[in-house]
């Protein structure tokens, strides 16, 4: 299975932010939005991603009150990407390795969507009970 497909289960919005713009907007918009990430957009390019993670480890870096700071400041500049044509299982494991929850796609060298690790398992899941019920089928009609 393909990233591309299981982006057909999922919303096509990528909720961004300028890297300009202060961690505290950034994080109410995390949370008004329900989302873990947001993607960092200068001049309608990717120059870096936002996590909740990222807000965390700037609170122990720079100290709890970051309201003020700039996005730019704690953004992830240069995060793991995979390209839409790339296997789920390639997401799955370079999220797993890169202990990352969120992924940009790219389609074209242009950012295309972001999945997150939520995403990835349940297209895991879906496929291995696909595979189960064939296994299930295939047994039951086992020649004798």
């Amino acid at each position: 299975m393909q990233i591309r497909e299981i982006l057909t289960l999922k919303s096509d919005t990528i909720h961004s932010i300028a890297p300009t713009d202060s961690v505290e907007s950034a994080v109410a918009k995390l949370v008004s939005l329900g989302v873990g990430s947001l993607v960092v957009l200068k001049n309608g390019e990717m120059v870096g991603l936002l996590t909740e993670r990222d807000v965390v480890q700037g609170m122990v870096k720079q100290g709890c009150d970051l309201k003020d700071a700039q996005v730019s400041t704690i953004m992830v500049t240069e995060p793991v990407v995979a390209d839409a044509d790339d296997s789920v299982d390639y997401a799955r494991d370079v999220m797993t390795k890169s202990h990352i929850g969120h992924l940009p796609i790219l389609d074209g060298g242009k950012l295309f969507a972001i999945i997150s690790f939520h995403d990835v398992a349940r297209a895991c899941l879906k496929e291995a009970n696909f595979e189960n019920s064939l296994l299930k089928r295939y047994i039951k009609h086992w020649p004798e």
